[in-house]
This record gives C-alpha cells, structure tokens and sequence, in this order.
C-alpha cells in the first residue's frame, strides 16, 4: 500500500516559508518522534486527509504541484517511511495484530519477518492474531507491545526461541531492531468503561503507560538518528481512554485532528469538481469510483484543458460547496460528491447533495413555490388566529418571506448553515405568542404537529441540558439519546419552539448558541443534528416588569394602553438587559439580532373577539363529540362576555380560563347525568352573579331540540 512515488517528508524548520506538504498533525507526530514514544490522535481519525505532491519532472502543465485525498493510515505510514521506518502494524480487539505494510508495497522481506514474529513462520501472509477481547490475550497484547517498541532488540541478540507462553520462531539474523510503528485502532473500544475499568484492562494501560517511560529510542542504522518505534493510539475523544494514561507521561503526546477548514475543503472541492467531470472521460477502478491520473489533477480546474466549457464548474461553483460543507469532513464531502453522481445532479447542485447526505431527505419544501405560496395564503389565516398583534404579525411574516427566499444571514460573509429562520417573541402573557407559532407551523409544513413545543421551565436545573442532547457516556440515559436532537433527526422541516426561555438554565442558553450560528448540536452519542432547515421560535415574557435589586420582578413598566412604539422600546431594552447583565450572555442577544418581535396587550375590541371566537370553540366541542347543540341568549352572551373580558391583563388565555369557570363548569355539571346527550339543546338564558364571586347561569336543556 504505497500513497505516492512522490510523497515528501516535512518541511525542516529552516524551509518555514515552504507551502506545508503534509497535515498539520502529521508534520507535529514526526517532528517529535525524538522525544516521544507514545502518542494518542483524536477527533477526525475517521476522516480523509489532503497531500499535496510534486509532479514527476516529465510531466506537463504549469503547475507543478497537485492535491490528492488519502486515509490517515497512509498519510501516516508515507510520512513515517521517510523518516526510516520499515513496518507498520495495526491493532484493534477484533483482529489482534496485523502487518498493515512495509517499505515495499509488495512481498516486502521485513515485512515478512515481523508477520512471523508476530504468528509464526509457517503463518500465511494475511494471518491474524487471535482477539484481543479477553484477559489473557490483553496480557498477551502486553508483550507483544513491548517487543515490537524495542524492535525485538532481545531476539535479533539471542538466536533461539524465544520463551514466551507461545513458542516463536527462530528469527532472522539481523544486526539492530527492527524499525517499526504500531497503530492502536479503535482504542475506545479496548475498555468496556473507561470510567470503571476492570483488573485486566487497568492492568493492560498501566503497563502501557510504563512502557512509555521505559521505552528507549532506536538508532538509524543508515542516519544515526535515535527515534522511538512510536505507539499511536487513535481515538475519538481524548476522554476515550483512562485520563492518567493520556496525562500521566510527558512521553504520551496528544495530538488533535481538527475538522478542515475553509481552506482545506476549497483544496476538495477543486479536486472533487476534476473528478465529477471527469465522470465521462476518466477511468474508473474496480469500486466504480473515478480515478484521475496526475495530469488530470494537476492540469488546473478552470485552464488546463480538461473540463468542457458548458460544464466546467467556476470558482463561485467551488466555493458554495466548500462553504456549504462547513462543519463536514472531507470524506463527507467525497462522499456527498459520489452521491451527486449517482444522482445526476451537476456539479453546481453540489449544495442540494450536501444537504441531501446531512438530512437524509430529497425533496426541500422551502425550495418548492408553494411554500411562498403558503405563506402568501397564510397571512390572512394567521392574522385570524392571532388576534391585535398586526404589527407582530407583520414582523413574524417579513422573517419567513426571508427564509423562504434563503436570505436568512444572508449579510453575513459566510452564512454557513444556520437556521431557516429565527424568531424571539415577547410580550405579555396571554397574547398569542404560542399560537402565532402554532399558526407558523401549519403555515409552512400543513400541519400543527410540525410545531416541535419545549416548556423551558422543565429545564432550569443544571443538568436538564441533557435531556435535550442525550446524557454523555456513562450516565443514565445515555443510550436514549436527546429530546430535541433525536426528534429533529426525525424530521428536519419543522417549527422548534422554546417556551419561557428565560427560565432555561445558562446551560442550556449555551448550546443555543451553537445552534444560533452553525445550525447544528452535536449529541451526547456524538452524533451531529442539523437545524438548518428548521426554524426556532423562542417565546418570554421578560421586559414586562421591572427588575428588583435582588433579581426578583415585580410592578410593570409596560402598560396596557401604552403606544406600541414606546412599549416595544421598553421591552427591547429590558430583554437586552436581562442577556447582556443578568446571566452575562450578551453573545445570545447579538444572535438574535433584529429577530425580536414584541406583542402588545390586547385591548377591549381584541378581547370581545378572542371571547366570541373560543364560545364558538366550546360549541364546536360540543356538538362534534357529544352531539349537543349550545345557544347563549343576546343577554347572556353580552353579561358573559362583560365579565370575562373585564380584566386582560392576563390575555387571551385569562379569557379562557374565566370561560371555563363561569360556563364550561356549569355546562358540565347540567350535562353529566343526562341519560341521552345526543340531539340536546342547551340555551343559556341568563348569568347572575353568586356569592362566591362568580357567576350562575340559568340553562334551559331540551331532548331533542337539537335535531
């Protein structure tokens, strides 16, 4: 398994200006192999990796460079191989070890020499050895680590067996050990628990962390130079592995493997547009995937001839998909470049294949017109189900024209994949906030159920953020995964609301800001869930009163009656306030942004309609599942109506809580020992006042009259 002819070793110190050749974490691993005899990648090991090569001195074109994308095993191995080493091997609990490869790609003698150190000399070339799930094979694993950092320097000394629980062969002779590198593979999954190792496995790393301090480096015998046979532990997560084995040595180097940048998924994208063209015209390996020779990478994408004028992509082509790809490995990218072959899609269309390989679904509603149609035939629905709130209405409808248009963030330099849409509401209670969300919900997806609803208050403790995201390893609920992250998974084009988010705990706040900028939360299980398609409404009810020298709220500063324009400034300041100085988390409101839409108090004319409007609600209720018919008499609606609507402070739903004391109540009381129900007129013919402080209603009930 060879990565190139041409691959280079890292730039020397002295050549600092020189175009880097190699990943960063590349270049820092075999800078220090010097000092360091064990080493622990973690982050994008899974991930594949950019090399930017020379071209062989016959070849053409003007550049005289190319990139190509290769696993970290070969990134590793090729820069590894300059610097004298002559077998790498591989470990993991299901396959013990194995000889990944040698110097030479092909029937490589040393190669062959340690496969038979390792299972014998009458083993087969791809033998393995027997799992290492079990604690006698860790304590056996134990051993063969010690002999492969030493070089098996005692064996190549002694000319006979070595005496171990299994018996070895004779090895060849040689005159110094034997150079070689030994990846850990899936290191995350050699202890059950981390947190709670058992006997053999906390035995097996601290024999590993004495290994790293009793290992001595080995001389070149060519160069002189003294480097350690280097153990490099590869792991998801430097918390994947017992903390004290990854800081217990200043022999163990942690080295991150970050996501590509911008940069690094430009160097893609141009590579994957050569390929995607190419399609036609290039050859194609056994795996059916494209293979370009280095003349076609090389050649340039928009000079060198390769591309036909109609198809070949341009440089906004290329960026789009390497902006669209933020937060994405490069394999993602490969992998969403593959799939928009297999679709037809052109390479223009890259972001759709993108979005397609994030969210898992073909069809995007806010691409369709009828999404801009809905929400042209939405106005008048929402303004008949929110009732006084036009210019909040207005407010709301102006930011979904903007995400159904796409121009959400779309000032900023790189909008990347944030939200569809972003809505704050805040006001006071009872006026509509909740429903307007409902009503945007059905608005753009059909449906209320599409109105994922989160009450905040249940989420003020410290530790509530992990109902949202899913526990993290090895706490209850790890394995259910988050509330929220799990359900947007699920469905991806939906409404989010945040209910009382000023209740939330600052936890919680937090992780809204990652949500707020990249549009996307990784969970607990480390699985990533995209927002981008989603729109997050967050309701409150802060800046209505005034805020105590002790926290606490009390008197209003915004009064019914107000001007719009004076309470809506009020408002805005004390939500600021309460992000900026209260809970120090000034970065949340800079997110929001413009997006803060206040609702005002509904006055008397409003209140009357809410009134009217849930008396025909109860009715409906009624005589779809009881087959009752309901009659409010002129007297009875008007003295009704006086009574719940004489306070609205409390808003709509202090409307609905007196209707449902003064005549959901007693139509209960009426109905409930009625033999027959269906087919019953119930009239209210008029409302007294009772001692109690509430009202009695005189009700005519007649069998039959409903019919």
């Amino acid at each position: 398994m060879t990565m190139t002819e041409t691959g280079k070793p890292p730039a020397s110190p002295a050549a600092g200006r020189r175009e880097r050749v190699l990943p960063a974490f590349a270049e820092e691993l075999v800078g220090t192999l010097s000092v360091h005899s064990q080493y622990v990648l973690h982050g994008s090991i899974r991930d594949i990796h950019l090399v930017r090569h020379d071209k062989d001195p016959d070849e053409g074109g003007a550049e005289r460079q190319y990139d190509d994308h290769h696993t970290l095993t070969e990134v590793l191995w090729n820069a590894l191989r300059e610097e004298g080493y002559e077998v790498l091997i591989r470990f993991d609990i299901a396959d013990g070890f194995t000889v990944v490869t040698g110097r030479a790609p092909k029937d490589d003698p040393v190669a062959k020499e340690v496969r038979e150190l390792l299972h014998g000399r009458d083993a087969p070339r791809a033998a393995r050895a027997q799992r290492a799930d079990t604690p006698t094979h860790l304590a056996e694993a134990e051993r063969t680590l010690h002999s492969i950092v030493t070089g098996w320097k005692q064996q190549v000394q002694r000319a006979k067996k070595t005496p171990e629980v299994r018996p070895r062969p004779e090895p060849p002779q040689r005159q110094h050990p034997y150079r070689v590198v030994l990846l850990i593979d899936y290191a995350a999954r050699i202890p059950t628990d981390v947190t709670r190792l058992s006997d053999p496995e906390r035995d097996f790393f601290l024999n590993c962390l004495k290994l790293a301090e009793d290992a001595r480096p080995i001389p070149d015998p060519d160069s002189g130079r003294r480097l350690f046979n280097p153990v490099i532990w590869l792991a998801d997560g430097e918390r994947d592995l017992p903390t004290w084995l990854v800081a217990g040595s200043e022999r163990v180097r942690t080295i991150g493997i970050p996501l590509p940048d911008l940069g690094s998924r430009r160097r893609m994208a141009q590579l994957l547009a050569a390929e995607h063209i190419a399609k036609s015209g290039g050859s194609k390996d056994t795996d059916g995937q494209v293979r370009l020779d280095k003349k076609q990478l090389g050649g340039g994408l928009l000079g060198g001839g390769l591309l036909d004028e109609e198809r070949r992509p341009d440089e906004h082509d290329v960026d789009t998909f390497a902006r669209a790809t933020a937060g994405l490995t490069l394999r993602a990218m490969r992998e969403s470049a593959h799939m928009a072959l297999d679709r037809g899609l052109s390479f223009a269309e890259m972001r759709d294949a993108v979005r397609i390989y994030q969210l898992g679904v073909k069809d995007n509603p806010w691409q369709a017109d009828y999404v801009r149609e809905q929400i042209r035939k939405g106005e008048s629905y929402i303004r008949s189900r929110v009732k006084g709130q036009e210019k909040a209405v207005g407010k709301t409808l102006d930011i979904l024209k903007r995400a159904a248009l796409g121009l959400s963030g779309a000032q900023a330099s790189h909008p990347g994949s944030r939200p569809r849409g972003v809505l704050f509401f805040a006001g006071p209670t009872g006026t509509g906030k909740t429903e307007l969300a409902k009503s945007v919900a059905t608005v753009l997806f059909g449906t209320e159920d599409a109105c994922l609803r989160f009450d905040m208050s249940e989420f003020s403790a410290p530790h509530s953020v992990d109902r949202l995201l899913g526990a993290p390893p090895g706490y209850v609920g790890y394995e259910a995964g988050g509330e929220l992250t799990t359900a947007v998974r699920n469905d991806p084009f939906r409404v989010v609301l945040f209910d009382e988010i000023d209740k939330a705990d600052k936890g919680v706040l937090d992780k809204f800001l990652q949500v707020l900028e990249d549009g996307r939360l990784t969970d607990g299980q480390g699985v990533t869930t995209y927002f981008s398609e989603c729109v997050l409404i967050f309701t409150s009810n802060l800046g209505v009163r005034k805020r105590t020298g002790e926290g606490r709220r009390e008197g209003r500063v915004a009064e019914p009656g107000m001007p719009y324009h004076q309470l809506e400034e009020i408002i805005l300041t004390n939500v600021k306030e309460h992000f900026v100085e209260e809970i120090g988390r000034p970065e949340l409101m800079n997110r929001l942004g413009g997006n803060v839409v206040v609702f005002d108090y509904i006055d008397a004319k409003v209140a009357a309609e809410i009134f009217n409007s849930q008396v025909g609600n109860i009715q409906r209720v009624l005589r779809e599942e009881q087959g009752v018919h309901l009659r409010l008499s002129d007297d009875a609606h008007q003295a009704l109506s006086a009574h719940c609507t004489a306070d609205v402070d409390n808003g709509g739903r202090g409307i609905g809580m007196l209707l449902e004391t003064h005549l959901i109540n007693p139509l209960a009381r009426a109905l409930f020992d009625q033999k027959e129900l269906a087919g019953t007129a119930v009239t209210v013919t008029g409302v007294r006042p009772a001692g109690d402080g509430t009202v009695a209603l005189d009700l005519r009930v007649v069998r039959g009259g409903g019919r």
